[in-house]
């Protein structure tokens, strides 16, 4: 059950026990009633959505490693995308209405009413995550399903999820579990490894974060996230010095003459 006292919640996705049946995509459709994105194949694997966006907030990504040399290593890996909820929000941060908040469950959530549909969170995002959602003209993503939340209800895609690769639960807490499930995959020889824990980036520690078996780029993350304003310093001081420099190159062409 969950309270109005309760720690910050998240999510985690082990992509081991994927099976790529992309029920976590159908039910946050359902339940946020989100339109579908059509049945045209993309001809990227078993992918018809390709990509997190305004109208999709769950999404499967299936990554086809095949080896011609030694057909027996290939593998088929998928891993459920979602919204980060990052401890330092990129979107958050540049919204300037305020519309992007941090809520009581330590989710980062967008208050549709507020939202003014400037656009501004989504270059921000250093996922890709955010986007904005043509009809309504307003930025739309991931929720944590804030609605069932106030009611005790664990969100859509981790309630049906049929392999539990989905784990929803207070974020500390599934750290622990994450740790030690990365441990017992290490000790199998499995080549596991935590995105988004203890990771000294400028988006800080994730809400939603990851046991992935590849490079970050295999399941389109980046290694190292960024968020836009780590370079506000360097681009104010290149500002200033360029001032400066043509405040001193028009003084010495008033002197000369």
């Amino acid at each position: 059950m969950i309270d109005d006292a309760s720690p910050d919640m998240g999510f985690f996705t082990d992509v081991t026990l994927c099976i790529g049946c992309k029920a976590c995509e159908v039910a946050c459709k359902q339940w946020n009633q989100l339109p579908s994105d059509g049945y045209a194949l993309s001809g990227n694997s078993y992918d018809n959505t390709g990509r997190l966006s305004a109208t999709t907030w769950r999404h499967v990504d299936f990554v086809e490693q095949f080896d011609r040399i030694n057909p027996a290593e290939s593998r088929w890996v998928m891993m459920s995308d979602v919204c980060k909820h990052c401890t330092h929000a990129g979107c958050m941060e540049a919204c300037p209405t305020g519309a992007i908040i941090r809520n009581e469950y330590g989710a980062v959530y967008v208050q549709p009413d507020i939202c003014n549909g400037c656009g501004y969170c989504v270059p921000a995002c250093p996922f890709g995550v955010i986007a904005l959602e043509p009809d309504q003209g307003v930025a739309q993503k991931c929720t944590l399903c804030y609605d069932r939340m106030k009611d005790g209800i664990e969100p859509a895609c981790a309630k049906a999820c049929p392999t539990d690769s989905i784990q929803f639960g207070p974020v500390e807490q599934l750290k622990e579990r994450a740790r030690r499930r990365t441990e017992e995959l290490l000790a199998r020889n499995v080549p596991a490894r935590l995105y988004g824990v203890d990771e000294d980036t400028s988006v800080g520690d994730l809400n939603a974060f990851f046991l992935i078996t590849d490079r970050p780029e295999v399941f389109n993350l980046p290694p190292k996230p960024v968020l836009p304003s780590t370079y506000q310093p360097v681009a104010y001081l290149s500002g200033f010095l360029a001032t400066a420099a043509l405040a001193i190159v028009a003084m010495q062409a008033f002197r000369s003459r």
